[in-house]
């Protein structure tokens, strides 16, 4: 018998959309019960929220509470069904979601958490106080260096290597449009503004870094039933160094790609994607065109996990 090794990856911010996961919640107990469990504890009905305010949908302190909970609510109904991941890992926010998976946080503990987070990152880096462009196909060393001349003219610097050729640079306005034209200069052909809410995982996020170190102090996390691999250091976490890498990751770069080979070392032999959207599949076609692929977020992705 073949024993398939199976990683669980779940999506942050940006993927959310309108609506999403709406058909599951209708038709399953235990999607209702997560998205009532997290309305009770955010005191305002977050299913009504996502399906018909889109504003407050894509206003950080929301989107961060509406992710995990669509995550957690879909990693739950596939429990029900059977499939269980073997690791487990999550793309900036969704490493929240990873660790409810992964048995180290309470998903009511977590719920709270991120509303804080989103809260914490929004008054950081109010919208509109940064950017962040994709730099695409250049080398991470010369982005990096050019992050380091640029930074003569305020912060930027790497806020996300997603896949090798797709790396994110992010920081204050004027500093980000000098490297971007530092890059130009040195060759770089494609620079894809991104339509984000604040320059997340860089220097510009230091007072919600200190804030959230607060908040998680109060927090209690158990032992991880599940190996789950951390954004910042791309290896698998340690129950003792939990707080801190949480505390560093909204100002520090998530190092995705490099993630992705730790879970590749792991021997897994299939990746699934939980939550809205497909984002972390079209970087893995990416980083590893032969590993299967799937993503559930709705009743036909689902449909299509259960019948393979």
């Amino acid at each position: 018998m073949i024993v398939t090794k199976r990683a669980f990856l779940f999506g942050g911010q940006g993927a959310q959309k309108l609506g999403m996961a709406s058909d599951l919640y209708a038709a399953y107990p235990i999607v209702k019960e997560t998205f009532d469990t997290a309305s009770r504890i955010l005191g305002y009905d977050l299913r009504e929220l996502i399906d018909s305010n889109e504003e407050k949908l894509n206003q950080t302190r929301y989107t961060q509470p509406a992710i995990l909970t669509t995550s957690v609510a879909i990693y739950r109904l596939l429990a029900e069904n059977g499939i269980a991941p073997d690791i487990v890992a999550g793309l900036s926010l969704g490493e929240y979601s990873a660790l409810v998976a992964a048995g180290a946080l309470s998903f009511e503990d977590a719920v709270a958490l991120v509303a804080k987070r989103g809260e914490f990152m929004e008054t950081a880096a109010p919208a509109g106080s940064g950017k962040m462009v994709a730099v695409m196909n250049t080398d991470p060393n010369l982005i990096e260096e050019i992050c380091q001349e640029a930074s003569e003219k305020g912060v930027v610097t790497p806020a996300n290597y997603n896949t090798p050729a797709q790396i994110v640079i992010g920081g204050e306005v004027g500093a980000v449009d000098y490297a971007v034209e530092l890059l130009k200069e040195a060759g770089a052909k494609r620079l894809i503004p991104l339509n984000v809410s604040g320059p997340f995982h860089t220097a510009l996020l230091e007072s919600a870094s200190q804030k959230l170190a607060a908040e998680l102090e109060k927090v209690s996390f158990n032992d991880f039933v599940l190996p789950l691999v951390g954004n910042t250091e791309a290896q698998i976490m340690k129950s003792e160094d939990v707080k801190a890498l949480l505390a560093r990751q909204v100002m520090e770069p998530v190092r995705f790609y490099d993630s992705i080979a730790t879970i590749q070392d792991f021997g897994v032999d299939e990746v699934i994607e939980i939550g809205p959207g497909k984002i972390l599949s079209g970087f893995l076609k990416k980083i590893d065109k032969t590993l299967p692929t799937q993503n559930v977020e709705d009743q036909a992705s689902l449909d299509a996990l259960l019948n393979a």
